[in-house]
């Protein structure tokens, strides 16, 4: 297997990526969804605020979908390595597809709605586990790298179509938001079933033990392993702020003054963080080699919220979104090398369950900061909370900067990963299937293209 450290070569294009057919189908049925959560996530965020006039209970509504990680999160994802990963993805759709037809349902309580909505968020770790550890078959070296920057960064762009959306549907018809999200789901089922190979799992019956045995093997590979840890902590540092703006919109928007429309401020200070996300992601990848990229991560990671300090003076609502840009866009140009290095510093068998780690690492990260802000808000002035909570970041960051591995560490990980994935392709290889399928998971009838990686995944 060939070395897949980053190297100073040119990166991989746009074109490379989405020549794969099944990037396409991952890529396309991945927007269509994200689109239909963040317009529900809106119109539920924006009808609690109307109704209760409560930062707080505002915050949780929009906090109440990052739960379901902190209750069962790496559980999940540790049964998804069981299974092919196209059949998770596909049944998880077909779950959320029928939890939303009923949420949708006519005059429901609200607390009912926001209890199916949590059941609905339950198939959220299985299914981001099973697509992070599937993009790494499809793509690799500098195209894995680069598909995963463009797989954020439409989920970003999803994020901000859903929030507009959101807002102006929940105006209208909140059922409307849930029914337009279930057809979201639909498709995206369709586009996996029909667009990805069929593969089976990577952890055989031979290789099962307890689920909560294997669950716990996803810790320990991550917080085990020095390079694994030490791009946990980066990652779920930039997480803790970065989110801040988007939970606290609908309170900060409400509390200008007249300055601005309250609707038109919520939306704008929800969408920069993604907007920055877009551009940060889709620059960085395109104008930097994979060297140079690496050596703008740590930097990336302090300046995310540095950028959001100056929220301590009360600036309008449309600076409050320019510095939440600047934050989203540091966080898009550390993140797709972060998570890069750790596809190449993980072993093959352990994907879906590191990535459940990690994913619900962020996702419970998130939820706790919107609901600890939100109540600071309630206590305090939202700029104050934003500005002294930034600033705590700041010295997190650099704490978290200044303990990264040196090279040697790095390298000795990447290269024991590539010696433990060879070998178990190599025994995969003895055992391939007619169908052009291998025990392992890997297609023996398509080869992968030149290797090396990149929110949700990991983010």
């Amino acid at each position: 297997m060939p070395d897949e450290r980053p190297s100073a070569e040119g990166p991989a294009t746009f074109r490379e990526v989405f020549a794969q057919r099944e990037f396409r189908a991952v890529f396309t049925a991945g927007a269509l969804s994200w689109v239909g959560d963040y317009l529900a996530k809106a119109a539920v965020t924006l009808l609690v605020y109307q109704q209760t006039r409560s930062v707080a209970l505002s915050a949780a509504a929009f906090a109440v979908s990052f739960l379901p990680w902190l209750l069962g999160g790496p559980l999940l994802a540790a049964l998804a390595e069981r299974y092919p990963y196209r059949r998770v993805m596909v049944t998880c759709d077909v779950i959320r597809m029928a939890l939303m037809l009923l949420i949708a349902i006519p005059n429901l309580p609200v607390q009912a709605v926001l209890v199916l909505i949590f059941a609905a968020t339950l198939a959220n770790p299985p299914s981001q586990a099973a697509k992070s550890a599937l993009l790494p078959q499809i793509l690799a070296g500098d195209r894995l790298v680069v598909g995963l920057s463009l797989n954020s960064s439409v989920g970003q762009a999803a994020q901000v179509v859903g929030y507009l959306l959101g807002t102006a549907v929940a105006a209208i018809n909140p059922a409307a938001a849930l029914l337009i999200n279930a057809a979201t789901f639909a498709v995206s089922a369709l586009l996996v079933r029909f667009g990805v190979q069929d593969r089976l799992p990577v952890m055989t019956s031979a290789h099962r033990s307890h689920l909560l045995r294997e669950t716990t093997q996803g810790f320990q590979i991550v917080f085990r392993t020095p390079v694994l840890r030490a791009i946990a902590v980066l990652v779920f540092s930039a997480m803790l702020f970065s989110i801040v703006p988007e939970g606290l919109a609908a309170g900060w928007a409400n509390r200008d003054g007249g300055r601005m429309d309250a609707g038109l401020a919520q939306a704008l200070i929800m969408v920069a963080n993604p907007l920055g996300f877009i551009l940060g992601g889709l620059l960085v990848s395109r104008l930097f080699a994979p060297s140079r990229r690496l050596a703008l991560m740590r930097p990336l990671a302090v300046l995310a919220p540095l950028a959001l300090v100056p929220a301590l003076f009360n600036p309008a609502p449309p600076v409050v979104a320019l510095l939440a840009a600047l934050c989203g866009f540091a966080v898009a140009g550390m993140l797709p090398m972060a998570n890069g290095l750790f596809v190449q510093a993980l072993r093959a068998e352990f994907r879906a369950r590191a990535f459940g780690v990690m994913a619900t690492g962020v996702q419970v990260i998130q939820g706790v900061a919107v609901l600890a802000t939100g109540l600071l808000a309630d206590r305090f002035s939202i700029p104050v909370v934003v500005g002294v909570w930034s600033a705590a970041g700041v010295l997190l960051m650099l704490v978290a900067a200044l303990r990264w591995p040196d090279q040697q560490t790095v390298d000795n990980a990447i290269a024991a990963a590539v010696t433990a994935n060879a070998a178990q392709a190599a025994s995969a290889a003895q055992t391939a299937t007619p169908g052009g399928r291998l025990t392992g998971g890997k297609p023996v009838d398509e080869p992968q293209a030149g290797k090396g990686h990149r929110r949700h995944a990991v983010t």
